[in-house]
């Protein structure tokens, strides 16, 4: 292929924008040119604005260390340099808004690991595993817009990357009533033990915001475009609890499903193994081999051992077993700022390149 993308990341500084550019380092289709964050960082050399605050367990990518970071609130002037941008600002949801929107009119596709657009009725939220057809609705988001090439595109929160896929892989089962509990990762706060030294042998059961999203965005995923907007699926109906561990890297979750029809295990776990989705067929350069994978022992999935199955793109799943009040029940587990964050929205920008939005 030819020359690469030039991307730029808005708020590169943070835990999710240095997630964004370690996954980056030697992409065969997008290159890191432009960085943006908060105007205290701007001016500095990348290396500088982030200090000690470096917080991935591979080092700094040379080739960015260099790079002088812009202020993320020159709009015009930041897009003027790149193809497209990725989006990790740490802002008030109405202001990530405003800034997402702004990036977009300039004519320079957005792809948000924020969660401020995902209820945008004209913006797709995405798995491309699963919804990648929702990207369609990109053309009447930029009607609104009144761009060509301007838009914003977003993925869906990082808790129900552990069992979203594996109800899409049942669907032919109708699951229609879905319990879950996630243990999330520190990572998905930002934080490190070093950040967040209380929260070692700890646990902390509320997660702000979070068990809302779990239970609503897994239906508009599954929901269809109709008069240029996303109507999210009424079934099935998912109830949640989000609980904070002491774990780096990785959310679990104890899921219990009903079905109106009856599976049986070999069933279940067929459809795990077997299911891909645009990605898989498609190649793209993130894209699992395998999305997800089914784990026999009794102990399994375990964070140290699974989360980064696939380069940390994959899903793990084991436990599979029959309940005495719900059908089945099963543990799942996605890295969360791999799959659940960066990783996810790289694969989004990859299908958007197939699909002949960013270019």
């Amino acid at each position: 292929m030819g020359s690469k993308l030039k991307v730029g990341i808005l708020g590169g500084t943070g835990m999710v924008g240095q997630r964004f550019i370690a996954l980056l380092e030697n992409h065969p289709w997008f290159e890191v040119t432009t960085i943006a964050a908060s105007p205290r960082s701007a001016g500095k050399k990348y290396e500088e604005a982030v200090g000690s605050r470096w917080k991935m367990d591979t080092p700094m990518p040379a080739a960015v260390k260099d790079i002088v970071v812009m202020n993320v609130n020159e709009v015009e002037k930041v897009a003027s340099q790149v193809d497209f941008v990725f989006s990790a600002v740490d802002m008030s949801k109405e202001e990530i808004k405003a800034i997402e929107e702004a990036y977009a009119k300039t004519e320079t596709p957005v792809v948000s690991n924020n969660s401020a657009h995902r209820w945008t009725p004209d913006v797709p939220m995405v798995v491309p595993e699963i919804n990648p057809d929702h990207m369609k609705v990109i053309d009447f988001q930029k009607k609104r817009l009144r761009t060509d090439k301007g838009f914003v595109a977003v993925k869906p929160n990082c808790s129900i990357q552990s069992y979203a896929p594996v109800l899409t892989a049942w669907k032919e089962f109708e699951p229609y009533e879905v319990v879950a509990t996630t243990y999330q990762a520190i990572s998905g706060a930002g934080k490190t033990f070093q950040d967040w030294p209380q929260m070692q042998g700890n646990i902390i059961p509320y997660i702000g915001g979070e068990e809302e999203k779990s239970e609503k965005e897994p239906l508009r995923i599954w929901g269809e475009i109709k008069d240029g907007v996303i109507v999210p699926a009424e079934s099935p109906v998912i109830t949640c609890q989000c609980i904070r561990v002491p774990v780096l890297n990785g959310h679990t979750a104890a899921v219990f499903v009903k079905f109106k029809k009856k599976p049986a295990k070999e069933q279940l776990i067929e459809k795990l193994r077997s299911f891909r989705g645009v990605p898989q067929e498609l190649e793209l350069p993130s894209a699992p081999k395998q999305f997800i994978q089914y784990l026999e022992e009794d102990n399994r999935p375990q964070v140290t051992e699974d989360v980064d199955y696939e380069n940390g793109m994959g899903i793990s799943v084991g436990r599979l077993r029959e309940d005495t009040v719900y059908d089945w029940k099963f543990v799942g587990l996605s890295h969360n700022t791999v799959r659940g964050a960066a990783g996810g929205a790289v694969l989004c920008a990859e299908l958007l390149k197939a699909q002949g939005y960013i270019g």
